[in-house]
């Protein structure tokens, strides 16, 4: 009993009370986050488009998006990210009600466009203010509990609206954006700015030469393409899997509650992962993660029962598990202080992209090649992400370790730490302290 205390006490002790109102909104947005778990299959069993359809609706939720994170990721650095998360979160509301009373093709994909930019819009001023509040110490800690708290309501939702589809489908676009609200009042009333100089600094002072920075930051877009290629095979999850176990004459129901296995593992599992992990390589780790998250995806080309597709879903989850953390320390430490909102936008471009071009291209596979080819292209892309992870991953770490000294060599004087904190997993294995020597760093989500 007392080390079961003494682990929640490590894992939930001493962070920010910022942290946990974001976190709470986290939670509850997730726990209405019904419509893009069965967007694919409300395209095509309620509104009766075909495959490629659904696809070009879902990828241009991924092109609105890739708008979104871009703007999203300036406005957090040059208007605040209190702002930018409110303003946010109000339009996202709305647009999910316009999407849910929309009937024409045209009209659905408008509305998933102008959806997908109001929500992703959130992401880079959300992971922003996340590395301002949490110490560099915690972040892995800090984001692995809100991984958890995405992933509990992902779980709860994914069966929730399973059983809310066969009531009424516009009930799942009602409850999203309720939460949506309730989110954007957490924000509106216990979240401060935190953006350094608030309001104060205008949007003249923001530094110059953003874009052109990240543009030539080879390191950092290579991590970015790499993330790209791995969220193309994960994204399937939400496109193409639902349509292929809808061909296999499983019922909506059935897919929620297989998908839900994958919240339900990270729920269980989840927190005792950066235990795990720490110390170790993040390359190693990211590599392993990517085969790992290959084979999950590449045996559901064998599936064709509840049973086999819950068990590809649990052996994907898996490298998702792993890849999260390691990803978010990455993020946060590649990105300099005075760019994080953009930085964080253009590594949210990459989601963005996947979400756009991975539904069309499953259904383009799907269609012209067959369902097999798709499920095994995506094994064979697990593993070269592998391979490319092993290869960039030394450059990378010396990246983080020049960023931080450039950071403790700029913090006002009687602010600098005593002495340097690594970040968790930011060195190779070889070269990393014992866990219990040195507190690493914990990070983005």
């Amino acid at each position: 009993m007392r080390t079961m205390r003494s682990w929640f006490r490590d894992t939930t002790g001493g962070l920010p009370a910022t942290f946990w109102y974001l976190w709470s909104g986290t939670l509850i947005n997730r726990l209405g986050s019904f419509v893009l778990v069965f967007l694919a299959i409300y395209l095509t069993q309620e509104r009766g488009f075909s495959a490629s359809q659904a696809g070009l609706v879902i990828g241009l939720w991924g092109v609105g998006g890739a708008v979104g994170t871009t703007a999203g990721g300036t406005l957090a650095d040059r208007w605040g990210r209190r702002p930018t998360l409110l303003t946010a979160h109000l339009g996202a509301a709305t647009m999910m009600l316009a999407l849910g009373l929309a009937r024409d093709l045209w009209a659905v994909a408008l509305g998933a466009l102008l959806l997908g930019m109001f929500a992703e819009a959130a992401r880079p001023a959300f992971g922003a203010m996340m590395i301002d509040v949490v110490p560099a110490r915690d972040r892995l800690r800090a984001f692995s509990l809100n991984y958890w708290a995405i992933n509990l309501g992902f779980a709860c939702a994914a069966v929730l609206a399973g059983l809310a589809a066969q009531a009424d489908y516009l009930l799942l676009f009602v409850v999203d954006a309720g939460t949506m609200l309730i989110t954007a009042l957490i924000i509106f009333v216990r979240v401060p700015e935190t953006r350094r100089g608030g309001y104060a600094v205008a949007a003249t002072t923001a530094p110059r030469g953003a874009l052109r920075t990240i543009l030539t930051d080879r390191v950092f877009l290579g991590f970015v393409a790499l993330n790209l290629f791995a969220a193309m095979v994960f994204l399937q999850h939400i496109s193409m899997l639902p349509i292929a176990m809808g061909d296999s004459g499983l019922s909506p129901a059935t897919y929620g509650s297989v998908i839900a296995l994958n919240g339900l593992l990270i729920v269980v599992g989840q927190l005792f992962v950066p235990r795990l992990i720490r110390g170790r390589n993040r390359s190693h780790v990211l590599a392993l993660a990517a085969v790992v998250m290959g084979v999950g995806f590449g045996l559901t080309a064998f599936a064709g029962s509840a049973w086999f597709y819950g068990l590809t879903v649990l052996i994907w989850t898996l490298g998702e598990m792993l890849n999260s953390p390691s990803n978010s320390t990455l993020i946060a430490e590649l990105s300099p202080a005075e760019l994080r909102g953009r930085y964080q936008g253009v590594f949210g471009l990459s989601w963005q992209i996947a979400g756009a071009s991975a539904p069309i291209l499953g259904g383009l596979v799907r269609e012209h090649v067959g369902n097999a080819a798709l499920w095994f292209g995506c094994a064979v892309i697990g593993v070269l992400t592998a391979v490319a992870h092993l290869a960039s991953g030394p450059a990378r770490e010396r990246r983080a370790v020049a960023l931080r000294h450039d950071a403790d060599a700029s913090a006002p004087a009687g602010t600098r730490p005593a002495a340097a904190q690594p970040a968790e997993a930011a060195q190779p294995a070889e070269a990393a302290q014992p866990a219990e020597a040195a507190q690493p760093a914990e990070a983005a989500a």
